[in-house]
């Protein structure tokens, strides 16, 4: 399988609409490749606090729009990143950071809302409700052997339950879209290697470049095989990374090396959505 990370610099002087424009095009631009994935909250930045609710959307609004026509074109799947969702309830709003997956087909194929809100009692913490569902995504497709993805973002990257419960539900590749602070660089990329190793899985974290409510980005997106190599790491700025990914890997890792059927402790998980 074939994956292209898009690490996307947020400029806080370039408009969402124009990012969404741009982004589509960097999207078309990665016709060959089967799966193709984008960062956390890119359209406005994941520290941009004080424009989530004037940016927020339903999953089939401008940025599903744009998204859904560049997959189409360039035949790919696509792992849109996150968008700050709009929930009407009664006579207020709630707000989700969810992302998007899109079919070859432009079809809007799942969501998953950020189960861990990062920002200690303030920022996304209070802005933004909570996700209560693991979800994974079957990638029909022979020619790559039927891949499924478990989806977490950023954040959710500490916790290592929610990544043994999406391997538990049939999970291959562990897409980890990001809006990282360089100042904990280092956490990413150790965090990153941890969940490929301790999960036999690879893991495809795509982080955004640039600075944006003045939180410099941390890049360095990255691909980890399942043995916890790294196959290619991005620098600080904008920047593609396309790896080709032995997805039968997986399976001779972990019959290899079969860590995962000596587990002894369980841990109750969220119900998973396929």
């Amino acid at each position: 399988m074939r994956a292209s990370l898009l690490q996307i610099a947020v400029d806080p002087d370039e408009s969402v609409q124009s990012r969404r424009r741009r982004v589509a095009a960097l999207v078309r631009e990665q016709r060959g490749a089967d799966l193709v994935v984008l960062p956390e909250l890119w359209p406005m930045g994941a520290f941009a606090y004080e424009l989530f609710a004037v940016e927020a959307e339903t999953p089939d609004g401008p940025t599903f729009e744009a998204m859904s026509a560049a997959a189409r074109d360039a035949g790919v799947w696509l792992h849109a990143g996150s968008i700050v969702e709009r929930v009407r309830d009664g006579g207020s709003d709630r707000l989700f950071n969810t992302s998007l997956v899109i079919s070859p087909a432009g079809e809007l194929v799942r969501t998953y809302r950020k189960i861990h809100r990062f920002g200690f009692d303030k920022g996304e913490a209070t802005l933004m409700d909570a996700g209560a569902e693991l979800v994974t995504v079957a990638l029909p497709d022979p020619t790559i052997g039927d891949p499924t993805i478990g989806l977490a973002t950023c954040y959710d990257l500490r916790f290592p339950e929610l990544f043994r419960g999406l391997v538990d539900a049939g999970a291959q590749v562990l897409v980890v879209p990001a809006g990282w602070p360089a100042r904990r660089r280092a956490h990413w990329s150790l965090l990153a290697r941890a969940r490929a190793v301790e999960n036999q899985s690879y893991v495809l974290a795509c982080g955004t470049a640039g600075t944006h409510a003045g939180v410099e980005q941390a890049g360095h997106s990255v691909v980890v095989d399942p043995w916890g190599e790294v196959l290619a790491e991005a620098g600080d700025g904008e920047e593609v990374l396309t790896v080709d990914l032995d997805l039968a890997r997986v399976a001779v890792t972990r019959e290899e090396f079969p860590a995962l059927k000596d587990r002894r402790l369980g841990l109750a998980v969220p119900p998973v959505r396929d």
